[in-house]
């Protein structure tokens, strides 16, 4: 599978390091913005040993339609910003590319686009990309179904200076129909996410608890994502589309 990433931050560098230590992923190149890095590949940059030749690329120099056509894919995967679907979603739905959004706060006009890109090619998208997490939600909806009256609170946990309301601690509060003030956010150090949905039962207390340990965490997600995806068809797809064929007895 030959894949192209768009965004390579602080979480886009660790995804690069999972899928250039994949065996069955290639990853054919990356696109950022400024021109830093422009024409290194990956690998020697993270400084992995692999044979993968990946390039990366900037879109201030490249259009993105003339690296596709020159380095077409199979999958993109965009950990770059909301505004990021905009710079190669069309370009990738005429070929017929999966797109894989994990970008963690959409506004609706974000979220009617990628609708349309859907009718074109397959396109996923999902505030957290990580497994665990989503575990954590599905595990979450069947114990409210089984009480629904519980009360309940979420805490989400992240590095100092991440601004706004954890997407997914959104994301589970939609699931659970909480509100936006049931969600506690807590800015601390270096934390790199941590979710918690704690259940209050009569004289007992579950606590869900997903931690992520290091950023690489969402490059397992998009692996398992991307092998998922592989005979999908055109539509927009979600972890719980994934994941609910595992569930089945």
């Amino acid at each position: 599978m030959e894949i192209g990433l768009i965004g390579f931050g602080k979480t886009g560098k660790a995804v690069a390091s999972v899928l250039l230590q994949n065996k069955k992923i290639t990853l054919k190149w990356v696109m950022k913005r400024s021109s830093t890095l422009e024409n290194r590949t990956t690998a020697e940059y993270l400084g992995i040993d692999s044979n993968e030749t990946g390039k990366i690329y900037s879109s201030e120099t490249t259009p993105i339609a003339e690296l596709l056509d020159k380095q077409p894919v199979d999958v993109i995967i965009d950990f770059s910003s909301a505004s990021g679907i905009y710079s190669y979603g069309e370009e990738a739905s005429i070929r017929k590319i999966k797109i894989i959004s994990a970008i963690s706060h959409y506004s609706n006009k974000e979220k009617e686009f990628l609708k349309s890109l859907s009718k074109l090619t397959t396109v996923f998208w999902s505030p957290n990309i990580t497994l665990g997490v989503n575990y954590l939600l599905f595990a979450s909806k069947f114990l409210k179904k089984i009480a629904p009256w519980v009360d309940i609170e979420i805490i989400e946990e992240h590095f100092k200076g991440k601004d706004g309301v954890s997407g997914t601690a959104l994301k589970i509060a939609e699931t659970l129909d909480l509100e936006e003030n049931d969600i506690n956010s807590v800015r601390a150090g270096g934390i790199v996410g941590k979710h918690e949905v704690v259940f209050g039962f009569p004289f007992q207390t579950v606590r869900l608890i997903h931690e992520s340990i290091s950023r690489e965490a969402f490059g397992s997600g998009v692996v398992f994502v991307a092998e998922n995806l592989k005979d999908k068809e055109e539509g927009l797809y979600n972890f719980e589309d994934i994941l609910s064929p595992y569930f089945v007895a």
